[in-house]
């Protein structure tokens, strides 16, 4: 995923000449829509009391700002999910969009402690939120994912999960818990989900994924032994595939696409 010319700051240089402001309604954003695409205002097109800084692209200084869920975007705008919204901005910038929603998700959570309840207080200077009273302080959370794609031989290991929204079939995914490594993750995850087992573990790449805060970590490993017993409560099938003869899978946007790209074309 970009993000290798995103500078994270936190806190913006007094001297701006190039911004753009990423205006969030739930896990939406705010656009302009134009003749051959849509893009993200060079302003707050709406009341910013308290914006969040996100960084810079390129020297172009990105801000956050929530606005109301319920809100008609005026004449000339669009208010778009992010996973609609892939394919009709640059990549890098559906990265920043997706930061976006993330830091505005965490602030609205985490206006009040979860040690005393009392109300806490933004600090930018670190990009936290802390009680005044109990100084517990909050950061933004990341969730830690592995993503999996099994090989052996010329066959991937891929299955459709119970609640994925459409049908088809992607690598073999689930939460890292706490004290586990990435990669007894990996292997406790695919024994879980479909019985096999697996070794040789390798990594692949990660993706920031804003579904709601994730952070995926892709695999390729090597199917060791046992057969395919799935848990039906996760998974509604598994399977073998030719890697000539794929399903359904999913689209370039996530990194489960491109570890069954990078699998396949190590066939033979």
């Amino acid at each position: 995923m970009s993000g290798s010319g995103f500078d994270h700051a936190v806190r913006p240089p007094e001297l701006r000449e190039r911004e753009l402001w990423f205006a969030v309604a739930g896990s939406r954003v705010l656009l302009i829509e134009e003749e051959h695409g849509a893009r993200f205002p060079g302003e707050p097109l709406l009341p910013a009391e308290t914006p969040h800084y996100l960084g810079a692209l390129g020297g172009t200084h990105c801000f956050a700002y929530e606005i109301d869920r319920e809100l008609e975007p005026a004449a000339g705008h669009a208010i778009a999910d992010l996973r609609a919204l892939w394919g009709r901005v640059p990549e890098e910038l559906w990265a920043v969009a997706g930061k976006a929603v993330q830091i505005v998700d965490w602030d609205r959570t985490h206006r009040f402690c979860g040690r005393c309840g009392e109300p806490t207080v933004r600090v930018d200077a670190d990009r936290s939120r802390k009680c005044p009273a109990c100084e517990l302080s909050a950061y933004p959370r990341l969730a830690p994912a592995v993503i999996t794609v099994v090989e052996r031989g010329d066959e991937i290991l891929l299955a459709h999960g119970t609640r994925f929204p459409a049908p088809f079939y992607s690598a073999l995914a689930g939460f890292v818990e706490p004290g586990e490594s990435l990669e007894g993750a990996v292997v406790r995850e695919i024994r879980e989900e479909v019985g096999v087992e697996v070794d040789e573990v390798r990594y692949f790449g990660s993706q920031p994924w804003p579904f709601p805060h994730s952070l995926m970590i892709g695999f390729h490993a090597r199917w060791a032994g046992g057969e395919i017993r799935i848990d039906p409560e996760e998974i509604a099938d598994a399977k073998f595939f030719p890697k000539d003869e794929l399903p359904l899978i999913p689209p370039p946007i996530s990194i489960a696409r491109w570890l069954i790209d990078a699998a396949v074309a190590r066939r033979g």
